[in-house]
């Protein structure tokens, strides 16, 4: 029992979208009690069935598959949900990372390791190109927790048009007997007839497809499912010597030999988009289907009358805001939902001027880690990775960055979800960037008024691979060589025993069409001629003064330099450096804040004689636009930098004060 009859108009106060068919195994009793109405709204959570769901997400490719997925079902859902990983240990980092920061209500996820599960399907001869994760559906019995009763499982290529907890539903349907609900298979493979000798594996019918199934898994267990679908399974090889459509191959099998274990859904709830298949005849209006499943290798190129409508209901989702899927459910509060961010929120003043930026430092942005393929080899104990970040505007200089600097790179891209497809598009269309695969593309979803910069550049440094990190700013290109010879560097300067940042010094053009200086003196000719200058000379000699250019002319071993105020080179330090400052947002002191934090905890800075980098031109962004035009945005960092101030005192005490006197000696 779960609520009275006048808890009824409470009911739909707390969750006015929620229809009586979501409320799973509750009944609604005549009763004089009224509780609190946040106790109502909690009760209404939990009286809402939990639909578990799971997913086998091996790889870069099927990580971004399995979000538009999920999005799809996000979307619809009205149940609180629990997702069940069977991943390899790239696609639980970058689940993992982005389930932590999606923060969705409602939503519990849980990983296992396929890893474990390999040797129970590794002994299968498979052609199909998901490889040895094709198979990994038939050990679900044994993975996921034995008090798991039932389980939808979904393929990443599927998308939802309907809340899931209809397809959940069906499970009240099921006979004594029925352990699996699955819908027909669509195609004519199971027939036998598609060519000339072409012999499938035995299955009832048209057999059944098994990108939707539904498992009863506390049956399955009492009849012993791991020993019955291995017995079919080596009896079939003995003849077919391979599964050519993997685990859906073994299941079909199973069935035909036990019909009665089936219960067939109707074929709405598996609309199947491959060549050849009859799915047309699933659904007389495109609005009836359920669930939409992309089964072909072709994918979104395959042919079908109703293709175009499937495919912009894949795109929506596909280039949906995530951000917006965060509303809590029902309106209850929910175990994993950002109650401490929450709490900060509401002790911030809406008064306060710079209310907007102590706003933006309690933001939580989704990551998605490893966007596109991605491979690395650590090359030695010397390896260092290029660390920056970017928005869609600088995305031109990700090809000449990849020419200049071989080395791994490590980039923060900063885009919303339809932002971050287009990226996708454009990389997958560059010969460069496919050739790279030592490049880990790293998307923060745009959230908020501001750019966090400093958040963007702590991303890109957390998932840089080697013990070493140049920390550099996109619209920069490193001199050719240059990876080597910070490698030599690093060796030449003991950093693996000391503290220091190695400096490369800055130049900029302002031309659009550069010829790159190949050497120290080519471009020694180049400032003389006036066709290169010093970094910001101009408009902010401080920032980069203290590198002492006149000295680096002639300098042919590194040199120490002291911190001065304001002072931001580009540097090349340990990994296990400390971090930029997430409080400065937008445009300004967000590198000084770091170099002062590197100087307070005694880091040497030492100039390398025979490195450099030139800043490109590009059009001024729109932070430093703010910060020019607004007295407000200007007021704010200033308060920030005073905030930042006392913190470095209460941190670093008597060593912190020549950072005050210098900030208010300017």
């Amino acid at each position: 029992m779960c609520f009275s009859s006048l808890d009824i108009i409470v009911l739909f106060s707390c969750m006015s979208f929620c229809t009586w068919s979501n409320l799973l195994g509750c009944t609604f009793p005549n009763s004089p009690v009224v509780f609190e109405f946040h106790l109502k709204c909690n009760r209404v959570c939990s009286c809402l069935q939990v639909i578990h769901v799971a997913c086998v997400c091996a790889g870069h490719n099927a990580s971004r598959d399995v979000v538009t997925l999920v999005k799809s079902v996000l979307f619809h859902r009205r149940n609180p949900l629990h997702f069940h990983f069977i991943t390899d240990s790239v696609a639980h980092q970058i689940l993992s990372a982005l389930f932590q920061s999606w923060m969705v209500p409602s939503v519990q996820v849980s990983f296992y390791d396929a890893e474990q599960l390999k040797s129970e399907v590794s002994w299968i001869p498979n052609k199909h190109y998901s490889g040895i994760y094709g198979l990994m559906k038939l050990t679900l019995t044994k993975a996921l927790p034995a008090d798991l009763s039932q389980v939808i499982v979904l393929d990443t290529d599927i998308t939802f048009a309907t809340d899931i907890a209809e397809l959940w539903g069906i499970f009240r349907k099921f006979t004594d007997k029925q352990v699996i609900g699955l819908v027909e298979n669509q195609s004519d493979w199971y027939l036998g007839n598609l060519w000339k000798n072409h012999k499938p594996w035995p299955a009832l019918g048209r057999g059944f497809n098994t990108g939707v199934i539904l498992l009863y898994l506390e049956r399955l267990r009492r009849m012993r499912w791991e020993t019955m679908w291995r017995l079919t399974a080596e009896r079939e090889l003995m003849s077919m010597l391979s599964t050519s459509l993997a685990d859906q191959d073994i299941f079909n099998a199973f069935i035909k030999q036990n019909p009665v274990l089936v219960h067939q859904l109707p074929c709405f709830w598996n609309v199947q988009l491959s060549d050849h298949t009859r799915s047309e005849q699933c659904y007389t209006e495109v609005s009836d289907l359920k669930v939409i499943h992309w089964n072909s290798p072709k994918k979104l190129r395959v042919k079908n009358k109703h293709v175009e409508f499937f495919r912009n209901l894949y795109l929506t989702f596909l280039e949906y805001d995530g951000n917006l899927l965060r509303r809590e459910l029902f309106g209850c509060p929910s175990p994993n939902s950002p109650q401490s961010i929450q709490s900060a929120l509401e002790q911030l003043d809406e008064d306060d001027q710079c209310y907007d930026f102590r706003r933006e430092r309690l933001t939580v942005h989704r990551v998605h880690l490893y966007f596109l393929q991605y491979e690395y080899l650590q090359a030695d104990d010397t390896d260092i990775t290029l660390v920056a970040q970017l928005s869609m505007d600088r995305l031109q200089m990700l090809e000449a960055i990849c020419k200049h600097w071989e080395g791994p790179i490590s980039l923060a891209l900063y885009m919303s979800d339809a932002e971050a497809q287009q990226f996708l598009r454009y990389a997958q269309a560059s010969e460069v960037l496919k050739n790279r695969k030592n490049v880990g593309y790293h998307i923060v979803y745009r959230e908020g008024q501001f750019y966090p910069v400093n958040l963007l550049r702590n991303v890109a440094l957390r998932n840089a691979p080697t013990p070493y990190v140049f920390l550099t700013d996109v619209d920069f290109l490193p001199m050719y060589g240059l990876y080597d010879y910070l490698r030599r560097s690093v060796v030449q300067l003991d950093m693996a025993n000391s503290k220091k940042a190695l400096v490369v010094p800055a130049f900029e053009t302002l031309r659009y069409r550069l010829s790159f200086p190949k050497s120290k003196a080519e471009l020694l000719s180049m400032l003389d001629m006036g066709t290169l200058y010093t970094f910001r000379y101009h408009v902010w000699p401080k920032g980069h003064a203290p590198t002492n250019y006149a000295k680096w002319r002639t300098a042919t071993t590194p040199y120490r330099v002291e911190w001065e105020a304001d002072f931001e080179p580009y540097v090349v330090v340990r990994k296990d450096c400390p971090e930029y400052d997430q409080r400065f947002v937008g445009f300004g002191w967000n590198k000084v804040a770091h170099v002062m934090e590197l100087d307070a905890q005694e880091y040497e800075l030492m100039v390398l004689p025979n490195a450099f980098m030139i800043h490109m031109p590009h059009a001024p962004s729109f932070d430093i636009s703010k910060f020019r035009s607004s007295p407000s945005y200007r007021h704010c960092l200033s308060t920030l930098k005073d905030e930042f101030h006392q913190d470095m005192s209460r941190k670093y005490g008597s060593a912190a004060l020549k950072y005050l006197t210098a900030h208010r000696s300017i």
